[in-house]
């Protein structure tokens, strides 16, 4: 009775109340703020925007992490090879893998009570859609249908006892939600903010519906065992083609968004290596670090080779300058070794991949050069095991590398995503015109200094009869698809593209991938102590191809063994089928 009404209606002060909050624009902005760096605690963690710092690649080594046909690290993929087995909990369907939806829609559920300017809050609303249209995203890759919530959970919602939502009916829910988040977030500017804008969130509003549309249609025709009764995902890439089309629409218009580096040297292999990108007109989102502050350790292992290394069937992607394919154009010198494989092909190969050319830096402090891939080291971590070393995205800088503190800039989305999108929805809604192949493929090969002879024309691609990737498809479509290959190498992307355009049976199912030409580094001049003897033992084929798996049994024979009507999805636990009889199992398991 003596204390007075302020002392007794104090609130916590260390943790969210809905007594004292959501009170103000800024309450809406910290709350948004947590999902920058978001890493949840589950088995599988989702990762909004990683920090790549415990002793990877950062994105230059996803395509070999997740599994591809271009990238690979010294041990095979074992979900390629159909080793993956039904787990008995977690494995993405935890307590702790859904806590991020319920954060996110928490703040849906009372964003409203804030009574400052809606003008001051909607970009804060935004961003938590975006936010939540990316951790579905990363459920639907992994398990294709899932249970969609909006709204918050409690013990007894009749949600977590109903079945998964269809992943197409899903694909619209999140199509819902980008289209307000687009509505939402403010033009980028020319001043960095760090955080997202209305570009960034049309990137990833037409990646997601470019990967369904071309999941449901492809899945259909070849009748497999994930397909969408009653959709053939034409509406997803209609979607796709819209909004990367506005986009690039908006970018021209405002002039604060386009391809970086056009007319510069070397300017592909520059955009990867830039501590700063605030100017960069490409780079829609990006992470930056400060030595002593938040810092990467990618640098390190870049400098090495990471323990993986790109495969002969990437490297033999590459066109010649002339615009052929290496089995057509007289202008290919064959690839006898890495000076000779790198001569007339597209700038982008030698600006990927290192090539002892004395142009290649290792460390620019002392002036040292790339000479021979990393095939000795004290961890094999450090190895580069094909012949074929990373330079995409090396910068050179030997004090951050050995220090454990690079401050290379992390790109998260580019322009030049949207570019790709935009032909291949078109091209698949056969509207594509040779104005648009303008605008997308050729401003791309433009950028990359290919001359004007290798420019695509779509009434005339020449191809090699002998080395078509899809056969049953368009010339457009295999060169729609090559230059995605080509672009965004080592990226990320390889393992989605596979998986939506249903070809694991043409890329992956019995592959076995093979590497440089082992000879070339016989008695080669100035290698380092133990470089011959980690070299004389790498398995080779009858070829004379490095085979990094040569010497695994389980795939040396066969190749993967990728299961067809299984592995595109992965299993749910087992645990989570008993608690909910309605989720069923996915195909195969």
């Amino acid at each position: 009775m003596s204390c007075n009404d302020d002392f007794l209606e104090e609130y916590p002060l260390v943790s969210i109340s809905d007594g004292n909050y959501w009170n103000t624009a800024n309450d809406l902005k910290i709350y948004a703020n947590r999902f920058y760096n978001y890493i949840s605690s589950g088995d599988n963690q989702i990762l909004f925007f990683p920090l790549y710092q415990d002793w990877t690649l950062g994105p230059y080594g996803l395509d070999a992490d997740l599994g591809s046909d271009t990238q690979i690290a010294i041990d095979y993929n074992r979900r390629l090879n159909g080793e993956t087995v039904v787990p008995a909990s977690g494995s993405g369907w935890a307590i702790s893998d859904w806590s991020t939806l319920r954060s996110l829609n928490y703040f849906m559920a009372n964003y409203e009570k804030v009574t400052e300017s809606w003008d001051l809050c909607k970009q804060y609303v935004g961003e938590i859609l975006f936010f939540r249209t990316m951790f579905y995203f990363d459920k639907l890759i992994k398990f294709g249908d899932v249970p969609y919530s909006s709204t918050l959970l409690y013990n007894d919602s009749p949600l977590l006892f109903e079945s998964r939502t269809p992943r197409d009916q899903l694909v619209d829910s999140l199509m819902r939600d980008m289209d307000i988040a687009v509505d939402y977030l403010p033009e980028r500017t020319s001043t960095w903010t760090g955080r997202l804008t209305k570009e960034t969130a049309m990137l990833l509003q037409a990646r997601i519906a470019l990967y369904e549309g071309t999941w449901e249609k492809y899945h259909e025709i070849k009748n497999t065992p994930f397909k969408v009764n009653g959709s053939n995902g034409s509406r997803f890439i209609q979607k796709a083609a819209e909004v990367s089309g506005a986009l690039m629409s908006l970018a021209e218009s405002n002039g604060r968004t386009g391809l970086a580096n056009v007319g510069v040297k070397d300017g592909y292999n520059l955009l990867f290596k830039q501590k700063d990108y605030s100017a960069n007109p490409e780079v829609l989102f990006w992470r930056k670090f400060e030595a002593g502050v938040i810092f990467s350790r990618i640098a390190g292992q870049l400098a090495t080779g990471g323990g993986r290394g790109l495969t002969k069937k990437m490297v033999d992607s590459y066109l010649c300058i002339d615009g052929k394919p290496i089995g057509v154009s007289p202008l290919y010198q064959g690839d006898k070794d890495l000076k000779t494989i790198v001569i007339n092909r597209d700038p982008r190969m030698n600006q990927t991949i290192c090539v002892n050319d004395s142009m290649h830096i290792e460390y620019y402090q002392w002036g040292t050069y790339f000479d021979h891939p990393r095939f000795v080291s004290e961890t094999s971590g450090d190895r580069a095991p094909t012949g074929y070393q990373l330079y995409k995205g090396h910068e050179g800088d030997r004090d951050e590398a050995q220090g454990l503190a690079a401050s290379c800039g992390l790109i998260y989305f580019r322009y030049a995503e949207a570019l790709l999108i935009y032909a291949e929805a078109r091209a698949e809604l056969n509207l594509i015109n040779q104005n648009d192949i303008d605008r997308t493929i050729n401003a791309l090969r433009e950028r990359a200094e290919m001359p004007p002879e290798a420019m695509l024309n779509m009434n005339n691609i020449i191809q090699d009869p002998n080395n078509i990737e899809f056969p049953s498809l368009s010339p457009l479509i295999n060169e729609i698809r090559r230059e995605r290959k080509i672009e965004l190498a080592c990226e990320g992307f390889r393992r989605d593209d596979i998986y939506r355009w249903a070809v694991a049976d043409e890329l992956i199912k019995g592959y076995l991938p093979k590497g440089a030409v082992w000879e070339q580094w016989r008695d080669y001049p100035s290698l380092i102590d133990g470089f011959d003897d980690a070299w004389s033992i790498l398995p080779v084929d009858e070829e004379g191809y490095i085979c990094v798996y040569k010497n695994y049994p389980a795939v040396a024979n066969t190749g993967y063994n990728f299961n067809l009507d299984r592995d595109y999805l992965q299993p749910l636990p087992t645990q989570e089928l008993t608690l909910n009889q309605n989720l069923k199992q996915n195909p195969g398991w």
